[in-house]
């Protein structure tokens, strides 16, 4: 403990902060390790492992197998919570999802569309009886080659049977505008986000650092007579996200 009542470690990881914060790292460079914090400090090796820690929790670092810690160089993803529902989004056939990503790269994958009976979580989400079929979409979302979100979207099979909402490829303006075709566009959105540590599943498809809590959202879609018309489950890398929320008082 220092003479403020600090531990060695936070003290460490506050200075490697600020020199990141600062510009004296950059992104992908690679920051002093263990052996050098041990020198420069004076601690053990625990503690200089501690520090690096710290840093890969907050997101700022990252390490690479058997070449040490640095600088993470991904930018975080900036979430528009609000504008990328909007009507004018995907009903003009864009995708949500390009109201956050603007030029990067997007990939798409681990995609799962299958018919199945709702477990009662699900059917009381939906408003139908507990192992009445829904149609549930699964995919991956992966930026500049980071995985960064998993979802699971789950829709009434008596309203989306037989539409492209039931292929891999639910086409332009996905699956909000093909639920407006089918005269069950959402006109209201709800979302409930909590933080959460991540399943062993969870860890591995999103390849979190071990201590990286993830951000759930649950959004449900309304229709204009007040059906729930999708429940859409997301995961989300806490370190890779922005939340935006920007809306008038």
């Amino acid at each position: 403990m220092t003479s403020q009542g600090q531990p060695k470690y936070q003290r460490i990881a506050d200075a490697l902060r600020t020199a990141i914060q600062s510009g004296e790292y950059g992104p992908g460079d690679r920051l002093p390790g263990e052996n050098d914090l041990m020198a420069t400090y004076e601690v053990a090796r625990m503690t200089a492992r501690q520090a690096l820690g710290v840093l890969q929790n907050e997101g700022l670092a990252e390490a690479r197998k058997g070449a040490g810690v640095f600088v993470r160089a991904f930018k975080p993803l900036r979430r528009r919570g609000i504008q990328r529902l909007a009507h004018e989004q995907w009903g003009s056939g864009r995708s949500i999802w390009s109201a956050d990503t603007e030029d990067r790269e997007l990939v798409v994958d681990q995609i799962e569309v299958r018919e199945e009976g709702a477990n009662s979580r699900i059917s009381d989400a939906l408003g139908i009886a507990s192992g009445a079929q829904v149609w549930t979409r699964s995919r991956r979302f992966v930026l500049d080659g980071k995985p960064v979100l998993f979802a699971t979207s789950y829709l009434p099979s008596d309203v989306v049977a037989d539409s492209a909402i039931t292929q891999v490829d639910t086409g332009p303006g996905g699956t909000y505008a093909r639920l407006a075709e089918l005269g069950h566009g959402p006109v209201h959105f709800r979302e409930e986000i909590r933080s959460r540590m991540p399943s062993a599943d969870e860890a591995e498809r999103l390849a979190l650092a071990v201590g990286t809590p993830v951000v759930q959202i649950v959004r449900t879609a309304f229709s204009e007579d007040g059906r729930v018309v999708e429940v859409n489950e997301m995961t989300l890398d806490s370190a890779s996200y922005v939340l935006e929320y920007d809306f008038d008082a």
